[in-house]
């Protein structure tokens, strides 16, 4: 569980980021880093224990990834909305 709340940590404070690299820099930057290294080795760890490819072991990182994150900007976004709806009550 730890795991868990140390990514959903990350993803938050990962929209925080601001954009201001080129596409190829940051590409070059992401794929030459640890944290690269450490997935592939994750994902041929996963395939062997599960029994499956490495292509479907990284879909279903990838995909549990993007979900983590798809649930933290619905979540945001919720927040948002109630903290708008609050303050524009508080003004009429």
């Amino acid at each position: 569980m730890e795991s868990i709340q140390l990514l959903n940590t990350a993803i938050i404070k990962s929209k925080e980021k601001k954009i201001n690299q080129s596409f190829e820099e940051r590409l070059g930057q992401i794929c030459n880093s640890p944290v690269i290294e450490m997935l592939n080795k994750s994902i041929t760890q996963f395939a062997e224990a599960q029994k499956i490819s490495r292509d479907q072991a990284a879909l279903q990182v990838v995909e549990a990834i993007r979900e983590l994150d798809s649930i933290w900007s619905d979540y945001v976004m919720i927040e948002g909305i109630d903290s708008l709806k609050n303050l524009l009550k508080n003004n009429q």
